[in-house]
């Protein structure tokens, strides 16, 4: 088996916004800020063949679907479609996956899923050839979103996936799509359902797989986000998403699971480790994948 890294569209958000209650002295000697308190931020996807048989895209970015105001908006940088780009470069096309695996269906995740805004065209889904993997107890969130979180959500998008026939709603730890070659850990920190999918790796240590790979979606954004008690302004339940940090990371540091980031702009895969003083960190820091091997 073989990962890339898939660079989608980028976007340029409040550093606050990112950073929580850490304040700007604190994030600003991590991330370069600009004139209006941007930081760059990638929307990258993981994108793993043979896996399971199939060809498998972890997430889709933000894509090309919003009108020129909302992307100007969400700071959106490029108005083409970047992922379709990244995934030609690396020999595919969106006809060639086989599962879309998703950890929430916020828009920077998602959107990717859709053809670029046109005028006058209604939205519409890509990949068609795909089965979409998607959290039980996340799709009613987006199904019935909170007032908080409820412009964080594509209002087309549960109507897509279902009429596509190709929707798999995964309530535990595995989906039929790709059995025991991916493991889901689950969070509610950020979002009710958020879905982390390791990607199994084939050493087994007392009964646990090691090595491997997971999507770390907005459970950890990026490097500055391995800090335990660093968190976004976005996320749900901020005290709660750190003690799933904390379990998440002592487990795959335990079993030697390296780290893989979508919104770190300048760093796909990395190992987690820990100093002296118990602080996680991240080694071995690796910023984009291009056809490496992983044996599982």
């Amino acid at each position: 088996m073989k990962l890339w890294s898939i660079l989608g569209n980028s976007q340029k958000l409040d550093g606050g916004a990112m950073f929580g209650n850490a304040p700007r002295a604190l994030w600003e000697r991590w991330m370069a800020v600009d004139a209006h308190n941007r930081i760059d931020l990638a929307c990258r996807a993981l994108l793993a063949s043979p896996l399971a048989g199939k060809t498998v895209l972890f997430e889709t970015g933000i894509g090309a679907f919003f009108a020129p105001a909302l992307r100007e908006r969400y700071g959106v940088v490029e108005d083409r479609h970047v992922l379709l780009d990244s995934l030609a470069s690396a020999g595919f096309s969106h006809e060639d996956i086989d599962v879309v695996v998703l950890s929430h269906l916020h828009f920077d995740h998602v959107g990717g899923l859709l053809a670029p805004w046109a005028e006058g065209r209604a939205p519409e889904l890509l990949f068609p050839n795909a089965t979409f993997v998607v959290g039980a107890a996340h799709w009613q969130r987006a199904l019935h979103p909170h007032p908080r979180d409820r412009a964080s959500f594509i209002p087309e998008m549960p109507a897509l996936l279902q009429a596509s026939g190709r929707l798999e709603l995964v309530d535990g730890d595995h989906s039929q799509a790709l059995g025991e070659a991916v493991r889901f850990h689950h969070s509610d920190g950020h979002t009710p359902g958020l879905m982390l999918a390791e990607i199994v790796g084939a050493e087994t240590v007392e009964g646990q797989p090691h090595g491997g790979v997971v999507f770390c979606a907005d459970l950890i954004p990026g490097r500055p986000w391995v800090h335990v008690p660093i968190t976004m302004g976005y996320d749900r339940n901020a005290e709660l998403l750190i003690d799933e940090k904390r379990a998440f990371l002592e487990d795959k540091l335990a079993r030697n699971v390296h780290l893989f980031f979508t919104h770190d702009p300048g760093c796909a895969l990395a190992q987690v480790v820990r100093d002296d003083k118990g602080r996680f960190g991240t080694a071995h820091e690796h910023p984009e994948l291009h056809a490496r091997t992983l044996a599982a």
